[in-house]
Parts: C-alpha cells; structure tokens; sequence
C-alpha cells in the first residue's frame, strides 16, 4: 500500500480515528528509534522477567568471545498491502507474503526462504539484498502427477475420509522447513490438503531442490504436520504430526529424492483417532506434538508435547519410545537444543522460555522405563505474551524469541539467562531464524482477518530482517 494511499484513507476517518492514526504514527516511530538503538529492557516493555525455577545454570562448552549484543538495525522488509505495515525505512510492496508463518536461511547464507501460508507458496530470495528469485507454487492438478512416485498417497495405515480419489490433486500449505545438512534440500510439511477441511486425512511433505528451487518430490505424511528435523548426521529426516500424536521417520541418507522412504512410525503414547474428527484441530489435536530436535549426537530425538505437557524421547535410530519428562515446560511450543547439551523451550501458555541439561532429563527418563516422569525442572524465565519460535545464536551466547501476543522480539543473554534487549516488530510474529554467520536475524509476522480494517488483514503479512549490533 502506498503512502499515498494511506493519506487518501485517513482524509475520510474522523477524529477519533485521526487520533488512532496520530497514535500507530507515533508507535511506528519509535520503533524505528528501538531498531537503530535498541531498547534496553525496560524502555519498550514493562514485562521484563520476575523469576528463575529450579536449578543452577553451569554453562558448559566453549563459546566464541565475542562483543555484547548491543540493538538491531532495519535491513529489509517485505510486506503486503493486505495489512501489511512499512516499519522499516526502504521497505518493499510484496503482494505474495500473505500469512508468513516461517522463514530459513540457507546454510551458506546466500538465501532466504519463507514459507506463505495462505499464500499456498514457498518465496525465495536473495540475501542480504531479497531480490526475489522464485514463488514456488504449493499447487497440485494430474500434470503434477510426477512428483509423487509410483502415484503414492498414503504411507503406513492412513486412510482418507474426504476424498475417494484423486487424492493428489490439491493445494498445500506451507509450514515450518528444515534444510539437508547439505542445503541441496529444503523439506516443508503442508497443515493439511485444501480438501480436507478437518485434517483428518493424511497430508504432505514437498521436498525442494534449492539448486533450481523447484519441487522434485512429494511425499505424504500423516495428518497434520508442523515441525521437521534433519538428524545431526543428515541421515534421517523427523515429521512431527500435530494431528494425531505421531511421527514418520524418513531415510534421505541416499540424497536422492526419488529413493527418500519411511522407515518408522513413532507413537507418543496413543494415536488420535481421525475418523469424523472435527471441532478446531489447532486445539483438538491430543497431546498436540510441535517442537522437535534430535540430540547432537543423534542417539535420541525429543518432541514437545505442547498440549500434553513436557517432552517425549525416542531413541535412535531404533525408534523406540523411552517415556517423557513433564515439569520441564507445561506447553512446550518450540524446542532446540545448544552445542553444550542444553535444552531450551517456548511456553506460550505462559509467556516462558526454559533450558535444562538433556543429559539430566534423559538420565530421568531412562529410569521411567516407558514412563512420563517428572524429571528435571530446569530453570525459567519470563519473557513475555505468546511467545512463539526461537533461535540460538551460531556462538550460542544468545537466544532470540519472536513474541506474537506483544509484538516484539525478545533478545535473552545465556551467560546472565536474562532478556537483554526487546523491540517492537510487526504485529503477530510467529517465524524466526538466525544468519549462519550471526549478523542478521529474520522473522516472519503472520496476518490475520479483520471485518474492521479497510483491507479486511489485521497486522502480519510481512518479513523483516535486522543486522544484529555489537
């Protein structure tokens, strides 16, 4: 939307609607002030965290010495008009970021991916300068039957319960994505088929070639997939199924997509019936698995139980359920696991992050034999409403969290385990991932409908990257 425009808008409001524009003007202005300075914690937010749990931090593992984080600064944003915000100088019009929901560098850097949700598309672009390159189309007629080897549509039991044919001739959409250890491959699980209204059919996995980005392969999944993980030794891939309690474990060891295949099915306590399931699937979803990380050594693959509470461990690559440790995190969303062993969690049920050592929760689950245990309780922070994706710096000295209910991003220092910095973002962020080389973070902000704003798109719908200060 242009500026222009804007102004059009705002003749035709009248006074307490100027003052509401008065007040997002002033808003965006000092947001652009947090960007270039930094807020110290305190200034942008009076949420600053109150408490620490549980146990002593000791950080183990070297870290590189590097200069204190000191602010961020804008360094490109991508929006929509269909609600879309300028917040950063420079800022671009990009009509296909509809609903952003994650965003990924590429191992070497050079790329950005982000995955448009209601967009139904992969966006690539360069990087640092996001020229885009491709808008990769999550859209599937009979001429596409190619990609899906041998016509397959199903994988272990699954069943459709909407459909009787033409199974694959559908609409995906993109969710999270995870690169081959190698960056040749970009894997992104779809929420479900268009057609299946309730998601209780299998859905699919597109397995993009970053060299021609292109998709070369579709694979199916169970119903419902959020998360994806590549093991430390690029053998394996993990599909985490929000929809019903499981995950497929697929062989990409081979590096050709034609030869990728399932070669588990792991089940976290019980599956979750799908026949005739209906209400809100976000919700009605069982113990709702989302956050998934292998261990740096490969030998265990954890889950986060986002409704369930805590988190579940399998070994590897046997696949054999160990139980689960409960007091860690009561709603973990999003989990990754540092160099040095430590585990760390989004609570977005509680405004939280936490870490604990994954060798003391593995040490308490082993003597569960099969069990949820309680486990370690680790140690928490608050950091604010909502927050959503996280991500460790490359010399782990820091751990970003984009927060959806207050529209910032949080910056928390691991030697302190406080939030050193906080800024204003774009409304509803939810995707976030931090440059190979530390210097630049990005996040995604998601839209959402309005039946007030004029666009009928309230915030979101938009991409931002920031070069991180020292």
């Amino acid at each position: 939307m242009s500026d222009r425009h804007l102004n059009d808008m705002g003749a035709n409001r009248g006074p307490s609607a100027n003052k509401a524009l008065a007040r997002l003007a002033t808003a965006a202005l000092l947001a652009i002030l947090a960007f270039v300075i930094g807020f110290p914690v305190g200034m942008a937010s009076a949420s600053a965290p109150s408490k620490k749990d549980g146990q002593e931090f000791n950080a183990g593992g070297a870290r590189a010495a590097l200069p204190p984080v000191t602010g961020l600064q804008p360094a490109g944003q991508r929006y929509s008009p269909r609600g879309g915000q300028r917040l950063q100088p420079g800022a671009v019009v990009d009509d296909e970021v509809i609903s952003p929901k994650s965003l990924n560098f590429t191992p070497d850097g050079t790329k950005v991916y982000v995955n448009a949700l209601e967009g139904l598309s992969t966006l690539v672009y360069t990087f640092p300068g996001l020229k885009r390159l491709k808008v990769i189309p999550h859209t599937f007629t009979k001429a596409h039957s190619g990609l899906f080897k041998d016509g397959e549509h199903t994988l272990f039991d699954y069943r459709y319960y909407n459909r009787k044919e033409n199974h694959n001739v559908f609409s995906g959409k993109p969710v999270e994505g995870a690169f081959s250890r190698d960056g040749r491959f970009f894997f992104v699980p779809y929420y479900r088929r268009d057609f299946d209204r309730n998601a209780s059919d299998p859905s699919a996995l597109a397995v993009i070639d970053t060299a021609k980005d292109e998709i070369v392969r579709v694979l199916p999944t169970g119903p419902l997939p959020k998360m994806v993980a590549v093991s430390p030794d690029g053998r394996l891939l993990a599909v985490s199924h929000w929809g019903d309690n499981t995950v497929g474990i697929l062989d990409i060891s081979s590096g050709d997509p034609a030869a990728f295949a399932y070669v588990k099915h792991l089940v976290v306590e019980q599956r979750l019936p799908t026949a005739g399931i209906g209400g809100n699937r976000d919700r009605n979803c069982g113990l709702c698995l989302r956050g998934t990380v292998f261990t740096p050594d490969g030998r265990h693959l954890l889950v986060g139980r986002m409704s369930g509470g805590g988190i579940a461990v399998f070994s590897m690559p046997d696949g054999e359920y160990e139980g689960g440790f409960s007091d860690f995190s009561p709603a973990p969303r999003h989990i990754v696991i540092g160099r040095d062993g430590m585990l760390y969690a989004s609570d977005s049920r509680h405004g939280t992050i936490g870490r604990v050592p994954v060798s003391e929760a593995l040490s308490s689950v082993l003597q569960g034999h099969g069990t949820v245990v309680p486990g370690p309780k680790g140690e928490t922070i608050a950091v604010g409403s909502l927050p959503r994706t996280i991500a460790l710096s490359p010399d782990e000295g820091s751990l970003y969290a984009v927060l959806h209910g207050a529209g910032e991003l949080a910056r928390v220092d691991l030697a302190s385990f406080t939030v050193s910095l906080r800024v204003p973002v774009s409304p509803r962020p939810v995707g976030l991932d931090v440059s190979p080389d530390g210097a630049f973070l990005g996040l995604t902000s998601q839209g959402g409908p309005s039946k007030t704003e004029p666009t009928g798109y309230a915030g979101g719908n938009s991409f931002e990257i920031y070069r991180i200060l020292r």
